[in-house]
This record gives C-alpha cells, structure tokens and sequence, in this order.
C-alpha cells in the first residue's frame, strides 16, 4: 500500500480518500471542556483538517434525528443550504413550515484568538451539555454531544458492522484500486 508522491511531497491514504479538493472532512473522537462562559477549545487536530475556507466562520445548529448540536464550517453550510433552497419553494405552506424548522436553533460562530467557539447557552441546554462535550468530526461536519449522551449512544462493533454491510456492502468494490493508486 504505497503513498503516492507529488509535486509538493507524501500525499497520505487519508488525502487520498478522505480529501475532495478544498472540501473538509472531520475525523476523530474530541473530549474537551465547556468554559464558565461557554466556549469550547477547538482541537488542533479538527482545526488541521479544514480547508482554508472552512475557518472564515461556523454554523451551529441543533441536529434534526440526534441530541446534538452540528457545526458546519461556512463553506459546507452555504452547500447545505443551497441543497435546502434547490428542493423547497417558500411559497408552498408545507415548505416554509420546514425552512423555519430547519433555520430554528441556529447561530452564527466565528473562532476568537484563542480558538474557542461560544455556543449559545440556549443550544447547549437543548442537547444537556455544560461542563464536558465530546466533537465528533462525521464527514462534513462536527457534531457536539454531551459527554453522558455521547457515551450512551455508541453503537456496537456488531451493530456497526451490520449497517456498514447492508449500506455500503456493494459501494467499496474499487476501494483497493484507490489505494494502489
């Protein structure tokens, strides 16, 4: 399983299936503290995955299935709504109902000097989170749990394995052609 060599040096395997161009894609498992003020420390480990334009800004919002919070870098965001804009009229009754579900618990958030983000007090309430958070990076996005409902809610290897099967079981045929690249 070589890395392959460019013009700028080693491009890593997870360059390689992870990296789409600019696109961001998080990774990993993040405990970290909640601040008397409420600010959470990003991890240099997300801050490294970010494209160049992810760090100009955040959207924070309440998941729509989980009790978590998202953050989406403001690249992703304006993708997410520009999907949300293509597919709903807001002349329709039944669609303005769901641009206002969607756009409900939702904050604007930008990295201070010490790259800390404030969460809203109001968003943390919503998922049951103070002192201790957990950041997940889930492809696009960072998902913020509290550190009991994070826990709570980890799937077992069994299950996991089960899901990946009966979704993915048939998508990763060229997988090992990726890596040989």
């Amino acid at each position: 399983m070589g890395d392959s060599v460019g013009k700028w040096g080693r491009i890593s395997i997870f360059d390689k299936i992870f990296k789409t161009g600019d696109m961001t894609t998080f990774i990993g498992e993040h405990p970290c503290n909640v601040d008397v003020k409420g600010r959470i420390l990003l991890p240099s480990a997300l801050k490294k995955q970010m494209s160049s334009e992810a760090k100009e800004g955040f959207v924070v919002r309440k998941d729509i299935f989980e009790k978590c919070l998202v953050l989406y870098p403001m690249d992703e965001w304006e993708i997410q709504v520009k999907r949300i804009r293509s597919r709903l009229n807001p002349y329709n009754r039944e669609h303005n109902k769901l641009l206002r579900e969607f756009y409900k618990n939702t904050a604007e958030l930008a990295l201070d000097s010490a790259n800390r983000i404030l969460i809203p007090k109001y968003l943390m309430e919503l998922i049951g989170a103070s002192k201790e958070v957990m950041l997940h990076g889930t492809d696009n996005k960072i998902e913020i749990w509290s550190k009991e409902a994070y826990q709570m809610g980890i799937t077992d290897e069994e299950d996991f394995a089960k899901r990946a099967e009966q979704f993915l079981g048939d998508k990763f045929e060229n997988l090992s052609e990726l890596l040989n690249d």
